[in-house]
C-alpha cells in the first residue's frame, strides 16, 4: 500500500488546518474525528478539486475547530516545509505502520510521541529516510 494519493490529500490537509488554526496536529486530528476522517479520506480525490484553503475552510467551519497558540511555522528558524511535504512524511509513516484500518492507523500515529518531532521544524527529523523514522515510531523514541 505505498503511495495512497488519497492518503497524503488527508494528512496534507491536517497540516494546513493545523498551520491555519494554530493547533497541534493531533489536535487537528481530534477535533475531526474518526467520521469525518473517513470522509476526508473516502472523498480526497474530490476534495482535492478544490482549492485546499476552502475545504479547510470548510472542515474548520463545520468541525468547529477553534484556533490555538501552538505555531512551528512562526518558531522555525529555517526554512519551512510546505504542508505537501509534511503531508507526505505522515502518509508514509503511516502507510508503513498500518495495520488493518488506515484511519485508526492515522489518529494512532497523530495521537502519539512522534507528532511533535516530526511537527518540529528546527530539527532534521522530518525529513529523515522513512525507515529511519518508521523504527524510532515502533521503538516510542528517537534512535
Amino acid at each position: 500500500m505505498k503511495n495512497d494519493n488519497d492518503l497524503f490529500y488527508t494528512c496534507s490537509l491536517i497540516e494546513f488546518i493545523g498551520r491555519k488554526q494554530k493547533l497541534k496536529r493531533s489536535e487537528v486530528v481530534s477535533a475531526l474525528g474518526e467520521k469525518t476522517l473517513r470522509r476526508i479520506y473516502k472523498y480526497a480525490d474530490v476534495f482535492h478539486c478544490e482549492p485546499i484553503e476552502k475545504t479547510a475552510y470548510d472542515f474548520i467551519t463545520s468541525n468547529s475547530i477553534a484556533g490555538g497558540d501552538f505555531d512551528n511555522v512562526k518558531k522555525c528558524k529555517y526554512e519551512v516545509p510546505d504542508y505537501w511535504t509534511m503531508g507526505e512524511v505522515y502518509e508514509r509513516l503511516i502507510e508503513d505502520v498500518c495495520g488493518e484500518d488506515i484511519i485508526k492507523t492515522l489518529m494512532e500515529v497523530y495521537d502519539s510521541w512522534i507528532d511533535g518531532a516530526i511537527s518540529n521544524y528546527n530539527s532534521d527529523f522530518y525529513y529523515q529516510p522513512r525507515d529511519y523514522i518508521r523504527e524510532c515510531y515502533r521503538e516510542g523514541e528517537v534512535i
